[in-house]
């Protein structure tokens, strides 16, 4: 393991609240709290796996932020990066007890600490000091206007300094309402980007990559793989500074069945994973996340291209089974 790398990862941590019955409402239900949010969870993963690792949000000084932030210190996350400030942190709602059911989050993120953080606010290149690796997500660009040119002026500081850069190009459509479609706000900021990992709808979404629309749930994963290549050659040849591209296929025919499998791309080759597949899901909730994680953890430790993938895809499938938004400490 290569121990020179210092990581930061940067995004709005949010509560997730999880439903015990089939809805929030009625009698005797209960609810569940979990933390999270995608850049957390990457960050809680790398934390447990030994690698030195911060975490930086915008969260109310309160404490209810403290505690959650706590949680994150105890799986080895440095998080004194964080701003304390604003009024409240983003929340999402889970109608279901565990992921297992589509079309069931409800975000409440608007007016949220982060959601209000305004270029110029943060000194980028202080923050960044000491740093090897940024990681972020297009989730913040989601948002609104003023946080995707907060992402921009870290993303400059962090080419400057000589950073490398990943992003998870996680597509939320309930997220992208302020006018932008990811199109218009994502290519640029791409640009800055050395490891990108996502799938190849989420790839056509915000950089008009290929993708066929006969592709589906039956489609085998030779074919796939195929596709995922051509997408990959398409990125390498729009982002010159890329060098990395992995993409996740994951499928779910049942509320606990789970079929998951990744591909891996540099500029000379491309690997795809063993097909991993379950009927006994516990939390989809943050197995992409995992996956993420997974990816930065090989990529750092020197893994060829066949085992990065593996590495990642076992991440990934491993959370499957790991109640909340956390993947816990195995690698």
């Amino acid at each position: 393991m290569n121990e020179q790398h210092n990581i930061l990862s940067f995004g709005e941590l949010l509560l997730r609240l999880s439903s015990a019955g089939e809805t929030f409402l009625g009698e005797g239900n209960g609810v569940t709290v979990f933390p999270g949010g995608s850049e957390a969870n990457v960050a809680a993963s790398l934390g447990q796996w030994g690698l030195r690792c911060s975490y930086m949000s915008r969260i109310p000084d309160n404490e209810l932020s403290k505690q959650v932030i706590q949680v994150l210190h105890k799986l080895g996350v440095d998080t004194t990066p964080c701003l304390l400030e604003g009024d409240r942190l983003g929340l999402y709602f889970l109608l279901s007890a565990n992921g297992l059911s589509k079309g069931e989050v409800v975000y409440d993120r608007k007016y949220s600490a982060l959601s209000q953080l305004e270029p110029g606010m943060i000194d980028w290149d202080s923050v960044l000091e000491g740093y090897t690796w940024f990681h972020w997500s297009a989730l913040t660009p989601a948002l609104n206007t003023a946080l995707a040119e907060v992402c921009k002026e870290a993303l400059v500081a962090a080419q400057r300094k000589g950073l490398t850069v990943s992003v998870d190009l996680n597509y939320r459509n309930k997220l992208w309402n302020y006018g932008k479609q990811p199109i218009e706000v994502m290519p640029d900021l791409l640009q800055y980007c050395d490891v990108v990992m996502g799938n190849i709808w989420a790839a056509n979404k915000m950089l008009g990559t290929a993708v066929l629309e006969t592709l589906g749930r039956d489609t085998p994963a030779d074919v796939y793989f195929e596709h995922a290549a051509q997408s990959a050659r398409e990125i390498f040849d729009l982002i010159p500074r890329c060098k990395h591209v992995a993409y996740t296929f994951r499928f779910m025919d049942s509320p606990t069945h789970n079929l998951l499998y990744g591909t891996y791309h540099d500029r000379e080759s491309n690997f795809i994973s063993t097909i991993h597949e379950t009927n006994e899901v516990v939390d989809r909730i943050g197995s992409g996340d995992a996956f993420m994680a997974g990816l930065i953890y090989a990529l750092i430790a020197g893994k060829p291209g066949q085992e990065i993938v593996d590495t990642a895809t076992s991440a990934g499938f491993k959370k499957l089974f790991v109640k909340g938004d956390f993947g816990d400490g195995e690698i």
